[in-house]
């Protein structure tokens, strides 16, 4: 049976202000091999919700913030865990392991009217679901405005701390798309420290 995967809708993709006309606000696709069926990936009753929350270990990110590109050849693989609000909002957990300590920050990104699209108003940041499996993998974006230095960033989300060389490729294949280079990327290696700050 052929894996379902999400994607975000790419000609409506990260420049897109507002949703594509006639979509309504929670129309995505699920898309299988030779054909595709409508989905609500925002409804907060969904089954698709339920499937992406849990832990998630990033295992490759690339940004062009200036902060992550001095730290990132030291840098090991972090801990996201994702949960969802009733009214549909989603909220982070990260936790970097450090070099004497598991850092901690949690966010809560209210949902925008376009699937797979959170915005947390506050910190002035995007965050888009561009694909994901939700049982493997998941690539997001983010796009922080805030500060004199405005960035964006690409992760590479795994259920399990290896990601395969076909993800990896997939990943690197999406970056100079997001407007990055393939000098911003780092693949992290696998870390067990932190593990019992997820729960």
């Amino acid at each position: 049976m052929p894996r379902t995967v999400w994607r975000f809708p790419r000609e409506h993709g990260p420049g897109a202000a507002h949703p594509p006309p006639g979509t309504g606000q929670g129309r995505v696709f699920r898309t299988l091999v030779g054909w595709q069926v409508p989905m609500a990936f925002p409804n907060p009753a969904g089954d698709a919700l339920l499937q992406f929350a849990g832990m998630w270990h990033v295992a490759a990110v690339a940004s062009n913030c200036s902060v992550f590109l001095k730290m990132k050849d030291g840098m090991k693989s972090s801990i996201t865990v994702v949960s969802f609000m009733p009214e549909g909002d989603l909220a982070l957990k990260l936790i970097w392991p450090l070099a004497d300590k598991c850092q901690k920050f949690e966010l809560l990104f209210q949902r925008s009217g376009q699937a797979g699209h959170y915005t947390a108003a506050q910190e002035m940041r995007d965050l888009r679901v561009m694909e994901t499996d939700y049982s493997g993998y998941a690539i997001v974006q983010e796009f922080k405005r805030s500060g004199e230095e405005p960035h964006s960033a690409l992760q590479l989300l795994t259920r399990e701390q290896d990601a395969s060389p076909q993800l990896l490729q997939k990943f690197k294949e999406l970056v100079p798309t997001m407007g990055l280079t393939q000098d911003m990327v780092a693949i992290l290696p696998r870390s067990g420290e932190c593990q019992e700050g997820a729960g």
